[in-house]
């Protein structure tokens, strides 16, 4: 017989499913609390997705986009009950946004409505996680910062969008003028 689809490292023997959400959750936390004292940190869902196995030696084969925003849900509540921020604000996709469970997240905690930005409301949350948590910021206490890919792409769709829009009208016809500076009615 083959190692059951959720188990334990230890003697491979299976685990419930529910039961490994909740040791994957209370794992979870401690792991988050040691990001958040680290001024600007973040984690992946794949980093933390690895932790809590490793520290809890149950594993699974479930895919972890099946079941991180299970653990992130629920460790969003503990940290509610505690009066903390979200520590889930500190878990990012491989490209710097936070998932939609963390919307959820924020309805069921926080209720509604939803902020237009999710990424930027998790921002601000991440800042009062290192202020919770006791990571050092820069004088002033530090800004709510959206993850380094994030504003990244977020700088460059400015640049594309400045780029993509005239910069005058042409004197003679009055149209826009392109980027270039040179009428393309006058010429």
């Amino acid at each position: 017989m083959g190692t059951p689809g959720t188990y334990r490292v230890s003697d491979g023997s299976r685990v419930e499913f529910a039961a490994a959400v909740a040791a994957w959750t209370a794992a979870a936390v401690p792991v988050l609390e040691r990001v958040a004292r680290t001024y600007h940190a973040t984690i992946s869902y794949k980093e933390l997705g690895e932790e809590v196995q490793h520290v809890t030696g149950i594993r699974t084969r479930v895919l972890l986009m099946n079941w991180i925003g299970q653990v992130l849900g629920g460790v969003s509540r503990i940290s509610h009950r505690r009066g903390q921020p979200m520590l889930s604000a500190l878990c990012v996709h491989s490209d710097g946004t936070v998932g939609e469970g963390y919307g959820q997240a924020i309805l069921d905690n926080y209720g509604g409505p939803l902020p237009g930005d999710l990424d930027m409301h998790a921002a601000e949350e991440r800042l009062r996680c290192y202020q919770s948590f006791g990571a050092s910021p820069p004088p002033g206490g530090g800004r709510p910062a959206l993850t380094s890919q994030v504003a990244a792409r977020r700088a460059w769709l400015a640049r594309q969008s400045r780029a993509d829009t005239p910069s005058s009208l042409c004197p003679s016809c009055n149209l826009a003028l392109p980027v270039s500076g040179v009428c393309d009615n006058c010429g």
